[in-house]
């Protein structure tokens, strides 16, 4: 890899002197005491600003980088070093991974990829042992978001009659992460020896992800408040000592659609509608997105299978230890590490292949 050539690559895809003049209005708009008359205003003008700050800080931090290595590489060639050489190849493994890691970053330029992110998990068929899927695919999603240092909260749970969950909603606050998680889409298939059967009987049991963003406040003016059933019940999760007490859970059906979600997580009535007006603004933006692929569809002539989920990946416990994406063809002979969260390896080969 020509790294400074592949540095000056990524700096024009992601146009430095239109970031650093953003940069230059947002910590204006930042100083202004008005700002936070607006507070969720203030809230986005605030990350933007971070996440434009640290884009240019990883741009400055991968030229000195660079320099520092071509200084290295220089000094290597009149020195007969071994741990010279060391310290060059380390560097270097490093710059081409930061690289990587940033080259990914400008090609998420998709209408909604620098939002946030709200996962949504159901079991499939299979009666508790998909429940008990779904669950261990929540606890991977977690583990993930708590790896990337990202801000997750869980907006509502449904638990199953004896283990696992029926659904349950996270949101993520993190820039790009819908970008990044929205190749998680579809069916998840477990093959392995089943916990909840005497025999021990190898069990396939599926589970489905939905991922959607996290639309901005200016959206949920555009829903009508007629159009919404709107239920308050008793929360059955966290939430502190209100919980179970007082109906502070939310629960809103669009009636157009018929589309229903619900928050619990929150102490109050009104900061659970809140997240469920989010919650519901990204599944009707969703809807309205699918609408538009059908008509595609229908003008190119395509067709593809009915269903709510194309099978994407398949984690096999028994009888041999294998993680397969059937998109990417990507493996991991590690289960118990991808069921951790180590899960870049699968998510950055689907955006890679999309790229191609």
């Amino acid at each position: 890899m020509d790294i400074p050539l592949k540095i000056q690559e990524i700096k024009q895809k992601l146009d430095i002197k239109g970031l650093e003049q953003k940069l230059a209005r947002l910590q204006q708009e930042s100083q202004d005491p008005k700002l936070w008359q607006d507070e969720e205003k203030a809230k986005k003008t605030l990350q933007e600003l971070s996440h434009t700050q640290d884009t240019l800080d990883k741009i400055n931090s991968l030229e000195k980088d660079s320099e520092n290595l071509i200084s290295l590489s220089e000094l290597g060639k009149s020195q007969d070093d071994q741990s010279l050489t060391e310290e060059i190849n380390i560097l270097q493994e490093k710059l081409v991974k930061k690289i990587k890691d940033l080259e990914l970053q400008t090609f998420l330029s998709g209408k909604h990829d620098l939002l946030g992110a709200i996962i949504s998990i159901h079991s499939g068929q299979g009666g508790t042992e998909a429940m008990d899927w779904a669950a261990m695919l929540q606890r991977m999603y977690q583990r993930f978001f708590d790896l990337k240092g990202w801000k997750w909260q869980q907006v509502s749970e449904s638990p199953g009659e004896e283990a696992g969950i029926k659904s349950a909603e996270i949101l993520v606050n993190a820039p790009y992460a819908y970008g990044y998680l929205k190749g998680e889409a579809g069916t998840h298939r477990l093959v392995r020896l089943s916990p909840f059967n005497a025999d021990s009987l190898r069990q396939t049991s599926f589970a489905g992800v939905e991922v959607t963003p996290i639309i901005e406040e200016s959206v949920l003016a555009d829903i009508k408040a007629e159009d919404l059933d709107i239920e308050f019940f008793r929360s059955g999760g966290p939430g502190g000592q209100n919980v179970n007490k007082l109906s502070t859970a939310v629960r809103l059906k669009h009636k157009p659609t018929g589309t229903v979600v619900e928050c619990q997580t929150q102490r109050t009535q009104e900061q659970n509608r809140k997240i469920a007006m989010q919650v519901l603004a990204s599944k009707l933006e969703k809807l309205e997105e699918e609408k538009r692929e059908k008509e595609l569809e229908k003008i190119k002539g395509e067709h593809k299978v009915p269903g709510w989920g194309q099978q994407i990946r398949s984690y096999v416990l028994h009888p041999y230890k294998q993680v397969k994406d059937h998109r990417t063809k990507v493996e991991s002979k590690d289960p118990d590490a991808v069921l951790n969260g180590s899960l870049d390896i699968f998510i950055e080969a689907e955006l890679s292949a999309k790229l191609k």
